[in-house]
């Protein structure tokens, strides 16, 4: 072994506390990498491989009753590359075990071979015969929550008549990888499920035979969507067409692109504010290593070392620290990233979902931990190259020494010697303890954005349904219906107020600028359902005009006061301008609202119901809800309290986890920057602290000393990191903003609490290692060291 190498090995040994340490961060981000971005790629591998295989539509359209012949003229248009018809209508589930009627989408399916676009995925059981006309196949998830297994009998609500429908298998499909009910923003598998059944039998129950109600596209290589949407919407428009929207809207598409992107973004920033820490770190230890080698770097220089050969050798100190921690960060990230993808399996339907990692993502997390070396070590090594050996041979000059700001103002008689002592000494090193308290900020940001998005979350759901929905039960009907039914409704017992709703779907427009979306109609004495800000402000009902969701005034560049036009989807299709009577910053959906007279006296013809919020007495909700589940005129019932429970369970199991990985994430960073910041004062002030031990200081008189510096640029640090983590949650927040949902900006106190909280825990942790080794330290030996 050569020299140079024999004193690496040794004086890394001897530094392994701090080597150690800046290898727990590279770690850290390299697991982080790996994991990240290792599920991301899985996810988008079986994505793509999932979409091919089952034939994944790029457009649909829903619509009222359509010809099966105008599939033909569909398939004309320059661009399709094929279509494919099908019946689906939502309905009413009559689980057992529940005491509130679920939901169902009722989807067709051919009476033989499979479906042209958007197959099925068997995963247990067989495809429905096509003799056997009561014979489905229900959704994967929903069969599990409800213990539901082939043979087993389903009552639904089938156009008015409750039909026994007999499970024969359980399936995935392509549209359902991640099943959320109408309205909602989490999966609630035991209360709703997608039911596939013989397109024959749907189609007589509903009075489709011969005809479809939606549409689905393959667009040929190179297609112009925008062209295939609009010639769509041209040849639906006399069917009752609502619109056509391509793949980026389609529901579970939209959610799981939303979350690939966060993955991608976080598997990005998170591994780099972890390898920026690692530099920072390996310059405060190089730099520190190379102050108190002054001596041996002359020596080398004068035996014949060249200036390459040095800086070589310290440059060797950074890739030692990295390497172990990449190789450490690697086996982390495969294995974490295996159970990362068995947390989306839960989420997520695909048949083949594991977890994939390549050799260019390893060798590219190799290569960015090695540029954080060169970058951490270059200024260090730069000193060391430079000395010249004369000058090397000499120590280092002391410190300056001058009245600090306190001693200025006359002040530092009020505070005891020790504490004027660690406060000269931050004094006289400002720039390493304002780099010692900005990497105790990053682990308190980290914490906060972590932290926060729990926050944002739970006052949206808050918001959601405990301020806008107040509703005990939410009906659909199956149909349009007059104004008798707020009667029928309001004889039900335990119901203690009705209140009617209608939505149309339309088409807003605003210059060039246009979107489809729906309009609900709100009587103006609406309590059950109210439009909310996120800051808790509930928005009236204008009179006139309509008041606009504040994703859809942005889509639109309107503001209130402004003039759009409004085209109806459905019956007669009527168009008008109306005014924007106010825009409503919401957090989920995005919708419009209107006087629902008004909007009748706009759609033309008798009033009529889309469905109705019911208020009912606790006691008595169990028993309607059976009685619900019987109504014809019913399709579909829906409990926000029973939804808000739901997310709530999702939301306590994600927490724990999220915690933990937070946690220990920021409490790695806090480590690293406060122990290593500890050693290297330790190693510069050790004569220091010798010499008051000598003179009668005890041990942790001398430890008071050495840590309230590291305490100090601690206490600096976290309202820092309060600053940074609401800036980052803040852009966290901007980049999330979709039309199903916008996250608020949203930080409790008791998120900057637990932030503070771990970062305390781990500066405790850090000083009471560097205290274990203050208290070993040799006085003898570090009394002969020269100064």
């Amino acid at each position: 072994m050569a020299a140079l190498d024999t004193k690496l090995v040794r004086e890394a040994w001897k530094l392994r506390g701090q080597m150690l340490s800046i290898g727990a961060v590279v770690a850290v981000g390299i697991m982080t990498v790996l994991t990240m971005r290792g599920t991301y790629e899985s996810l988008v591998t079986s994505q793509a491989r999932y979409y091919r295989d089952a034939r994944f539509p790029d457009v649909w359209a829903n619509l009222e009753r359509a010809p099966e012949s105008l599939l033909a003229r569909i398939a004309e248009v320059p661009g399709v590359a094929a279509t494919a018809s099908r019946v689906s209508f939502t309905s009413t589930l009559d689980v057992p075990g529940l005491d509130a009627p679920g939901r169902g989408l009722l989807v067709s399916i051919p009476p033989s071979g499979r479906p042209a676009l958007s197959d099925l995925t068997i995963t247990s059981g067989r495809y429905p015969a096509s003799d056997r006309r009561d014979e489905v196949v229900v959704s994967k998830n929903f069969a599990l929550a409800n213990a539901f297994v082939p043979g087993d009998t389903l009552s639904a609500l089938v156009n008015g008549r409750l039909r026994d429908l007999r499970i024969v298998g359980t399936a995935i499909a392509p549209e359902h990888i991640y099943t959320v009910p109408p309205g909602a923003l989490y999966p609630d598998n035991q209360r709703f499920g997608i039911v596939w059944m013989g397109r024959e039998s749907l189609a007589a129950a509903y009075d489709m035979d011969g005809a479809f109600n939606e549409v689905m596209i393959r667009l040929a290589p190179g297609a112009s969507e925008a062209h295939v949407l609009a010639e769509l919407d041209r040849l639906l428009e006399p069917f009752g067409g609502l619109g056509a929207y391509p793949r980026a809207e389609q529901a579970s598409h939209a959610i799981l692109q939303g979350e690939l992107d966060s993955n991608r973004a976080t598997g990005t920033i998170v591994p780099a504010i972890f390898l920026l820490v690692a530099a920072f770190l390996l310059n405060i230890v190089l730099g520190r290593l190379i102050a108190t080698q002054r001596t041996e770097i002359a020596v080398l220089k004068a035996f014949g070392y060249t200036d390459l050969e040095v800086g070589a050798h310290y440059l060797q100190f950074a890739f030692v620290a990295i390497a172990g921690g990449a190789l450490v960060g690697v086996a982390l990230g495969i294995w974490l990233g295996g159970g990362m993808v068995e947390l989306y399996k839960e989420f997520f339907d695909f048949p083949d979902l594991r977890f994939q990692t390549s050799w260019e993502l390893i060798g590219i997390a190799f290569a960015v931990s090695a540029l954080a070396a060169v970058l951490g070590a270059l200024g260090a090594v730069r000193r060391a190259v430079r000395l010249p050996p004369a000058e090397a041979m000499r120590p280092e000059p002391p410190a300056s020494f001058r009245p600090g700001a306190l001693e200025k103002m006359g002040l530092h008689g009020l505070l005891p010697a020790a504490a004027r002592m660690i406060l000269r000494n931050v004094e006289r090193t400002p720039i390493r303890s304002a780099l010692s308290a900005l990497g105790v900020a990053f682990a308190t940001a980290i914490l906060v954005v972590g932290l926060f998005m729990f926050d944002a979350v739970q006052h949206m759901m808050d918001l959601q349904f405990r301020v806008s929905q107040r509703e005990s039960l939410a009906l659909t009907f199956t149909r349009p219906l007059s104004d008798r039914v707020r009667h029928e409704l309001d004889r039900l017992d335990g119901v203690t107020r009705v209140e009617p709703f209608r939505g149309m779907p339309v088409r807003l427009r605003a210059g060039h600028r246009e979107m489809e979306t729906a309009v609900s109609g709100f009587g103006l004495d609406t309590e059950l359902r109210r439009p909310a800000s996120m800051d808790g402000t509930i928005h009236p009902i204008p009179e006139e005009g309509l008041l606009l969701s504040a994703y859809v005034a942005d889509r639109l560049r309107v503001r209130r006061g402004d003039t759009i036009e409004v085209e109806s989807l459905e019956g007669k299709r009527r168009a008008g301008r109306l005014p924007v009577a106010g825009v409503v910053d919401d957090a989920m959906g995005a919708y419009a609202y209107m006087d629902l007279q008004a909007l009748t006296r706009f759609a033309g013809g008798a009033a009529s119901f889309s469905g109705a919020f019911l208020s009912v007495d606790d006691d008595r909700t169990p028993a309607l809800s059976s009685q619900l589940k019987r109504l014809p005129s019913v399709a579909a019932v829906a409990s926000p309290d029973q939804m808000l429970a739901s997310f709530e369970q999702q939301l306590e199991e994600g927490l724990f986890i999220s915690m933990f990985f937070m946690l220990g994430f920021s409490g790695v960073i806090a480590v690293a920057v406060i122990y290593n910041g500890a050693r290297v004062s330790l190693s510069e002030r050790g004569r220091e602290l010798a010499s008051l031990r000598v003179l009668g200081f005890s041990r942790p008189e001398v430890a008071v000393l050495l840590l309230g510096e590291q305490g100090l640029t601690t206490v600096l640090g976290i309202p820092i990191g309060w600053v940074l983590g609401y800036g980052l949650a803040a852009l966290v927040t901007a980049g999330i903003q979709t039309e199903a949902y916008r996250i608020p900006l949203v930080v409790n106190p008791g998120t900057f609490a637990w932030a503070t909280a771990a970062t305390l825990a781990a500066a405790v942790l850090s000083g009471l290692l560097v205290r274990r080794r203050l208290y070993h330290l040799n006085l003898i030996e570090v009394l002969k060291t020269r100064e």
